[in-house]
């Protein structure tokens, strides 16, 4: 089983940071969150959703965690002296009870080991009628540039069916998210579609970010040979829809969830 590498901040970001700053920008539209809260940002990565929080408002403290040394050091020098950036696990948040008024995670609840004890983690350290959110990639569903590429994968290497990352997170939708706020007991709990378009420049636009090693896809790229990795790339050119331009335009989808501590 191929291992998912999250190091290097910098390559996860031209991989997926610039699609989760799109999805972050639907997500906050959607909370309306007033200004002048405290946030924190569960699995903070390259800090894109941070980064938008502060973008969009005007928050009083941001706190951004990752156990990723490397994503906490490029998170850090993104967002500089608007947010703390510190290394901590999900599922032990080092925040003190009701230390923030709103609790979010990009792209992150999926990969954790324990969702729901992740989910009540967010819920001690909030304040009581606090918010708690998050977003998930429809993998299984409207997530259309991650599907084209582990379809083709499948296609070349059955056996790798089980990476695939629609089978890895069949989870990952609104009715599980509903269920596991609700289980928690979470009042208000409502689930949104966040749907953005991700817009490839050319076909190296689209694989370039797949070589950097980081997440699931350029994790399995990493472990191929030369070989096997270029007979990947021929499949991908032939399958993507690509306009006269070169371009690639590709549907993507986040689910939202958010509940009322």
């Amino acid at each position: 089983m191929v291992k998912d590498s999250w190091q290097a901040g910098d390559r996860y970001e031209g991989f997926m940071g610039r699609w989760s700053r799109l999805a972050a920008g639907g997500f906050l539209e959607w909370l309306e969150a007033p200004s002048g809260l405290r946030w924190l940002d569960v699995g903070c990565g390259s800090g894109a959703l941070s980064d938008t929080v502060i973008g969009r408002n005007d928050p009083s403290e941001v706190i951004a965690i990752d156990q990723s040394e490397g994503f906490v050091a490029a998170a850090q020098q993104r967002l500089g002296a608007r947010a703390q950036c510190r290394v901590g696990s999900a599922m032990s948040l080092p925040l003190d009870d009701a230390a923030v008024d709103v609790s979010v995670s990009g792209l992150v609840l999926n990969f954790l080991p324990d969702p729901g004890k992740a989910l009540d983690e967010m819920r001690r350290v909030t304040v009581r009628g606090g918010t708690v959110a998050v977003y998930v990639w429809d993998y299984a569903g409207e997530m259309e540039f991650l599907r084209y590429f582990w379809d083709a994968v499948v296609r070349l290497d059955p056996g790798a069916s089980a990476l695939h990352e629609s089978n890895r997170f069949p989870d990952a939708n609104a009715d599980a998210l509903r269920s596991v706020f609700e289980a928690l007991g979470f009042a208000d709990v409502e689930t949104a579609a966040v749907d953005i378009t991700t817009t490839f420049i050319d076909f190296s636009d689209y694989w370039d970010p797949f070589l950097g090693g980081q997440g699931p896809g350029p994790s399995y790229v990493a472990n191929m040979g030369a070989e096997d990795r270029d007979r990947l790339e021929r499949a991908l050119r032939q399958a993507l829809p690509t306009g006269q331009d070169g371009s690639i335009d590709l549907k993507a989808r986040a689910w939202a969830a958010r509940g009322r501590v």
